[in-house]
Parts: structure tokens; C-alpha cells; sequence
């Protein structure tokens, strides 16, 4: 499963895979794919520090990347000035406030404990946190700086070409794909309607196509919907030279999720049982549905508020969601391959799986082309 860009970085498939746990991270990379670890959960520089450092000890010398979010678009107080943590919560409106506190009460979720602090906190959405984390990045030697929301600043991009480190940014346009080609990106990551997190309205078998040929000859990977060696073929087929894969990484063995329900509810889910809300963090981002998605899109309610301000809003909520595993309301950000997300596997089963059926659809391929026995 090799192309340009996988020889270029050393890797043996051109598979990357996006997760914010290191133990992920550190086996994609081990089985021959690009790991990517998520930072924007880092609120604390030494902690990633320390995540990054098991990292350079367990990946066996091999590749890995970071994901950061630094949002094209950010709050800003009178003259533009950035605002602190402080500054951005003062903006949450006392409605939005009781509408979580009566949402919460309805089904019973307790108290966290006098003195516990939240451990969900979207800080990682302000760029001056992002900042931070790329300060304690480029002391280490990734080979890949991914942003998950429009293009880096410049100074960002220059800094990481300084260090030989590709730079790559999530798009769900073509339109998209040509700014950040416009603004020096590396790599684009076409990402379709179908992924989890934050992304756009135009599926993957549309928007993959569109984008090659909006930025040829630079690099794309198709995400959004793919979790089968089939699927990288039909990519790579559409002009991809990789895949990134986030979904399909979250029931591995490998995986922290610390909740057996949410497990639980992500195996038991089908490709029809996500949505696009703006319930987590303000911007559309697909995940389970649950009563907490139905209540923040409900007409009747509020509304969600803009990024940051929302992240902010329901962090702890969805830490007390999470830690006493209230099921109407548990649930996290998947893309709709949820669907063949059916059993625990260590992340290397699921490679063996991936390129297995690579082979299968390149096998199929040649014998519709009249080329059996050919590889």
C-alpha cells in the first residue's frame, strides 16, 4: 500500500491514523502506518511532554505526527486583542448556563466532587494553548504537523518547514483545499461529510476527486466513512495518496476511553446512529446521538453559542456525563463507520484486516480489467 507520500516519510502503508492516545498513536505507527496524536486535550505543556516522550520510547523509531487545532476564525475582545480563559467564560450568557444546569438535573447526573476540576476542558481551541503545545512539539522530532481547522498562521508553517516537519490541514471543499494550498500546506486532508469531529456537508466519494484536482500535484488523503482495506482502494483509486482514519481507532484494545458504557454504545451503534451537531463545541461535528444532542438541537432551546464559548460552556458537563456514565446522554465524536466498529481489536488485527482487503479490491480490480494474476 505504498505511494509517493508514504515512501517519502519512511512508512510501510499510506494509512494515517489520527487518535489522542498515545498508546494508539505509538501502535499505528509501529504496524506501518503514521501515527497522529490529537493534542487539543493537552491543557498542561508537561503533559504532553510526557505523552510525547512515551511516545519516542515506544514507537520503535518509527514516524509520528501531531494534531493541533488553532481555528481559522477566534474570538477576540475590543482591538482585536486575544483573551484569556477568564475572559472567553465571562462571555457565556447565564441562559446557556441554566439551560445545562436544568438538562443535567433531568436525568440525575450528580455532582463532581468538592474541589474535583473538570478533565474535559476545550481550551485547545484557543490558539495561544495550540501555541503552547507546538512549543513543547518541535523539541521533539515529529515528521508531521496537522491542523484540524482551516490552515496554520504563516509564522506556524514557516516554523515547522525550519524544522523539516510536513504540514498538513484538514479541508471539505475544494475550496478549502486551494487556500491551503495558497497558504503553503503540504499535505490536504480531504475530509467527507461521513467522519467524525468537525467536517463539512460533501461526501467523501464527491469531495475526494475534487480536491486532487484542486491542488495537484500536492499531496491528498481521503477521509470520512473508511474503515476497509476496500475503501483505501476506492481512495486511492480516486486520486488519494493515503487515507486518514480517526473513527475506526476508538475500540481498539489500545484505546483509553475509561467508560466500559461508551464502549459499549459505540460496538452496539449503526452507520445511521450519528449526527452533526454543534452540542460539543459550537462548529458541526459528528457524533453519537444522544439526549444531549437532541436537547441542544431541540428549537425549543437556546441554541449552542459560537467556538470557544460552547466548549467552554459544557466541559464540565460532559466530564460529569462521562464520569458517572449516564447513558441517554453518553456519547463522543464518531464518524458514521461506526457501523463496522463491531469488536475490540489491537490496532495491529486492524491493519492485518486493512490490507487484506486492499488486496482483495487490487485483486478484483485487475480480474474486471482482465489482468488476473497480475499484481
Amino acid at each position: 500500500m505504498q505511494t509517493e507520500l508514504s515512501k517519502k516519510l519512511g512508512i510501510e502503508h499510506a494509512i494515517f491514523g489520527f487518535t489522542p492516545f498515545p498508546a494508539v498513536a505509538a501502535a499505528i505507527s509501529r504496524a506501518g502506518g503514521f501515527g497522529v496524536l490529537g493534542a487539543v486535550r493537552y491543557t498542561a505543556p508537561d503533559d504532553l511532554a510526557r505523552d510525547l516522550d512515551w511516545m519516542e520510547e515506544h514507537v520503535d523509531g518509527a514516524p509520528y505526527g501531531l494534531d493541533v487545532v488553532m481555528p481559522a476564525k477566534k474570538v477576540e475582545g475590543p482591538n482585536h486583542q486575544n483573551l484569556t480563559e477568564a475572559d472567553v467564560e465571562a462571555m457565556i450568557p447565564e441562559g446557556h448556563r441554566q439551560f445545562v444546569r436544568d438538562t443535567l438535573a433531568k436525568h440525575g447526573v450528580p455532582e463532581l466532587a468538592e474541589g474535583e476540576a473538570s478533565g474535559w476542558r476545550i481550551t485547545g481551541w484557543m490558539e495561544q494553548v495550540a501555541r503552547n503545545q507546538l512549543d513543547v512539539a518541535f523539541d521533539y522530532p515529529i515528521k508531521l504537523l496537522a491542523n484540524a481547522l482551516g490552515s496554520p498562521p504563516a509564522d506556524v508553517v514557516r516554523r515547522a518547514h525550519d524544522q523539516n516537519v510536513l504540514v498538513a490541514a484538514l479541508a471539505g471543499s475544494a475550496r478549502h483545499a486551494r487556500k491551503h494550498a495558497d497558504a503553503g500546506i503540504d499535505i490536504v486532508v480531504a475530509q467527507g461529510y461521513e467522519a467524525g469531529g468537525h467536517t463539512g456537508e460533501i461526501a467523501s466519494m464527491v469531495l475526494t476527486p475534487e480536491a486532487v484536482d484542486a491542488v495537484s500535484p500536492l499531496p491528498v488523503l481521503a477521509a470520512g466513512g473508511i474503515g476497509s482495506g476496500e475503501q483505501i482502494a476506492a481512495a486511492l483509486a480516486l486520486g488519494a495518496q493515503g487515507v486518514w482514519l480517526g473513527s475506526l481507532w476508538l475500540t481498539t484494545t489500545e484505546a483509553d476511553l475509561h467508560s466500559r458504557a461508551l464502549t459499549g454504545k459505540l460496538l452496539a451503534a449503526g452507520s445511521g446512529d450519528t449526527v452533526r451537531s454543534r452540542a460539543l463545541t459550537g462548529k458541526p461535528a459528528r457524533q453519537l446521538r444522544t439526549e444531549w444532542t437532541d436537547a441542544w438541537d431541540d428549537p425549543s432551546g437556546p441554541g449552542t453559542l459560537p467556538m470557544p464559548l460552547q466548549g467552554l460552556l459544557v466541559a464540565e458537563a460532559v466530564s460529569r456525563i462521562q464520569k458517572y456514565e449516564v447513558d441517554p446522554l453518553l456519547g463522543t465524536p464518531v464518524g458514521q463507520i461506526v457501523g463496522r466498529m463491531t469488536s475490540e481489536r489491537p490496532v495491529q488485527a486492524v491493519f492485518d484486516d486493512l490490507t487484506c482487503g486492499f488486496e482483495r479490491a487490487v485483486d478484483r480490480i485487475n480480474r474486471i480489467a482482465g489482468r488476473s494474476g497480475q499484481s
